[in-house]
Parts: C-alpha cells; structure tokens; sequence
C-alpha cells in the first residue's frame, strides 16, 4: 500500500511515518520541512504528489489555539484551504481511504452532568467567573457547577476558538468529499498528544511543550486556572499506532469519527508535577490566570475507537513522560 503522509516531518508525523513503514507501507512524506515546495495549498504539487497512492493520511496543518484574531487568515488558508486542495487531489486520484488529523477542540467543553439537570449543553464561561477564580462552567439552569464527565464523538461540535474552527470545517469537507467518492474517512479526533519531539519555544505549543520549555531554563512550569483542568494526555507512538490502524480499518462509506486519547484522566496541575519532578525543577506555579479560549474539562470516551480499529493507548503518562526530557535534565 502506497500512502501519502502530509505534514510527515512533523511532531506526530515523524512516528507515524515510522510506524505505517513497519507495517510494510510504501510512505511518501509530504513536509515543508523536507522541501520548501512542499505546500498543501499547491494543487500541482499535491496533485503530484497524490498520484498512485491509495491512501492520504492528512496531519499538515497548523496548530494551537493561535495568538489573536490576526492569526485567522493564516489558519484559514493553511487548515481549510490545504485540506480542500488534498482532497481535490485524492479524488483526482481515485484515493479510497483519508485519515484526517482532528481534534478534541472540536467539541469546545467536554461533556458535563448538573447533579440535578442530568446532561446539560455548557454554554462559554462567564469572563466574571473566571476572574473570580470560579472555573468550572455553571449549570444554565440552576447555577451549580457542573460534574466532568467522558466525551463521546456523538457530542455536537461547539469550535471556541480559531484552530477548532478549522478542524470542524475539515471534517465537514472530508464529508463532503467522502460522499462525492464513495470513499472512507477516518477523522481522528486527538486529545492531548506529548511525546518526544514535541515543538517548544513557541507561542503556538501545548500545555506539556510549555511546561518542558520552562522547566529546561531551571524555570517553574506556569499552570494556568488552579491546575485542576482535566485531560487526556496520549502519547504520539500510541497516536501513530492509531493512524496505521485507520489506514487499514473495516471502514464504511463516509466519515467515522474516533476519539484518540487515554483510559487515564489527569489534571493538568498533575502534569507539570510530574514533569518537574522527573526533570529536577522547581514545583508549578498555578496562577489562577486563565484565558478565554481555553475549555475546563475535556476527556475522551476511546471505546468506539477500541470497536473499530481495535486500538487502545498503551503508554500511562508516568511512563512515557520520560520522552520528554531534554538530553542532559534526566
């Protein structure tokens, strides 16, 4: 099988190129990183790039929450316009098969219970709460706060921010093209994903890439809210394995959303605990800062993604954070 791996240079890129390599894929990898030409807004040479292949794993894209409005254009342009054009080659091509790269922000907040409402739709958190320091979203009906629980990919899109509006709008447009094909779509709805290679020293990195950031200048990790924000952290061999078994997967006609993330709920403040800890650094800081964007709670419900691709995350964080560290800070 000859598969096309988009962004195939990158954080989660590198091991998933490795990982369909071992599973005997012919693997063409498609990076700026590799070559300047190599843009996914390109049509000629993605189209190129596409032919003779049987299936795209899309991953380019760009990342993060992003920094203020200017930054719209450019995810637009990367995220939305990159996607149509790969899907306008794979079609080109008569490809079958695309697992494009999501993302729990899709959901916005994860999924809430109101221990007197039952399930409740978590309209976006008061900027008065917050600076409170009451983080948790409020029941809208009573007022309580609400009760965390697991996400499943039956839950509505609710995109807060401008990368989140992107995924969702690739999703629609890997629909759309999943349609049109008869094709299938594997969209892989990742949760917090760390591992080694993970990008630092930018504004655009994750909670984990900051923390490893400060940590290696013999600074404290920064926690935003009161650290209590509950996640998935999933490891990027464990997301590669996923990705392989999407290619590969029993799949119908359509988009097939998964969640790809951990059995393990941790809060974020446990997080920068471990890390200081491995890495020697001094304890977090929680500030009790917060910013607008950000979701509380978001974990996955990964059973679909057992059902389907017979999947599941095998590395707990207290395991593979080690990957983290920095040559010479163990």
């Amino acid at each position: 099988m000859k598969v096309l791996l988009t962004g195939g240079a990158g954080f989660i890129g590198r091991p998933t190129a490795r990982a369909l390599r071992r599973a005997g894929a012919d693997v063409s990898v498609f990076d700026r990183a590799l070559n300047p030409r190599d843009d996914v807004t390109d049509w000629e040479r993605v189209r190129a790039a596409v032919r003779g292949c049987s299936a795209v794993v899309h991953l380019a894209a760009k990342v993060g929450l992003g920094v203020n409005l200017d930054d719209m254009d450019d995810y637009v342009q990367t995220n939305d316009l990159g996607t149509a054009i790969v899907l306008r080659a794979a079609a080109d091509a008569a490809v079958r098969r695309l697992v494009y790269a999501s993302s729990m922000v899709v959901y916005g907040e994860g999924a809430y219970q109101c221990p007197r409402h039952g399930s409740t739709a978590v309209p976006p958190r008061i900027p008065a709460d917050l600076s409170a320091g009451r983080f948790d979203p409020r029941c809208p009906a009573c007022g309580e706060d609400l009760l965390p629980r697991l996400v499943p990919e039956s839950a509505p899109f609710d995109p807060r921010n401008i990368y989140a509006a992107t995924k969702v709008h690739g999703e629609h447009l890997a629909e759309s093209w999943a349609r049109e094909t008869d094709a299938s779509v594997a969209a892989l709805r990742f949760h917090n994903v760390y591992g080694p290679g993970l990008p630092v020293g930018t504004p655009y990195a994750g909670v984990a890439a900051l923390f490893v950031s400060r940590l290696a200048r013999g600074e404290p990790p920064v926690v935003y809210e009161d650290g209590r924000q509950r996640r998935n952290f999933v490891h990027v061999d464990d997301v590669a394995d996923a990705v392989v078994a999407a290619t590969t997967a029993d799949l119908p006609p359509g988009r097939t959303a998964l969640n790809i993330g951990t059995a393990e709920v941790h809060t974020v403040g446990r997080m920068a605990e471990l890390m200081s800890a491995i890495m020697g650094g001094p304890p977090p800081v929680i500030t009790g800062q917060f910013r607008l964007g950000d979701v509380r709670h978001i974990t996955a419900d990964c059973s679909k993604a057992g059902r389907v691709l017979g999947w599941r995350s095998r590395i707990r964080l207290e395991d593979g954070i080690a990957d983290l560290v920095p040559v010479g800070k163990a």
